[in-house]
């Protein structure tokens, strides 16, 4: 699970998670207190040039989310994980590479066997779905409410996510087919034409055209054939001669 700091610096929840052996990475502010340590910014500040590493958090609009990462596991706490924890407690900080006074702290419980890599990747999960919320805010109206009871809140949110879901579907299928969609084939052969290893231009040549029948209006307004002017006779033509 993955929280901002709203969530992070509340111990209950924290707690909470733990009892239920729910893995957590979750953003604290610099004040937040480490226990037998101290603030976690000072905890971190004291952190040894090859403590931090290199990572990518995962993708972004630009590209990888990479940044300075820097992480040390917390000693077990004495009457509630037992002998053999199955899980660690973590402290991590982020810095960013263009702005390295920015800097975003995170406490981390996770199981016994977990890296590094994979805390930083589940850290990096939250800017997903923050960009979901911030999508459905925009486009289905998802913070456009005003209502009293639960049960119109509760509505309302599960409209507006249910229509987020089906835009986000459509969306995806429109960019399947885009990349099932190909080329329409030319209507004349190609002029890019291969001899001897080498290529060569050609100028097409159209072929002889068979002249149509020129359509003209009949009685009823139903087309016909014109005749040729050698069979065309004229009611002038037709009247007998005194």
């Amino acid at each position: 699970m993955t929280a901002d700091a709203a969530y992070g610096q509340e111990w209950r929840f924290r707690r909470m998670l733990e009892e239920a052996r729910v893995g957590y990475v979750l953003a604290v502010p610099k004040s937040q207190q480490v226990p037998s340590f101290g603030r976690i910014d000072h905890v971190l500040a004291g952190a040894p040039d090859e403590a931090w590493e290199r990572i990518s958090c995962g993708a972004g609009s630009k590209g990888p989310r990479v940044y300075d990462w820097a992480a040390a596991r917390l000693p077990a706490v004495a009457g509630f994980d037992g002998d053999d924890p199955a899980h660690h407690r973590w402290v991590l900080a982020r810095r960013s590479l263009a702005r390295p006074n920015e800097v975003a702290y995170y406490l981390a419980y996770a199981p016994a066997d977990t890296t590094v890599t994979e805390l930083v990747r589940v850290a990096g999960a939250r800017w997903a779905t923050e960009e979901c919320f911030q999508a459905a805010k925009n486009e289905c109206g998802l913070d456009q409410y005003e209502v009293r009871r639960y049960v119109g809140w509760y509505r309302h949110i599960t409209l507006a996510m249910l229509a987020h879901t089906f835009l986000a579907a459509m969306a995806a299928r429109a960019l399947e087919r885009g990349d099932e969609e190909t080329l329409p084939p030319a209507p004349f052969p190609s002029q890019w034409q291969r001899s001897d290893g080498s290529w060569t231009l050609f100028v097409p040549h159209p072929g002889p055209q068979r002249e149509q029948p020129v359509p003209s209006p009949g009685r009823t307004g139903v087309a016909g054939t014109r005749l040729s002017p050698a069979t065309v006779t004229t009611n002038a033509e037709r009247a007998p001669v005194e």
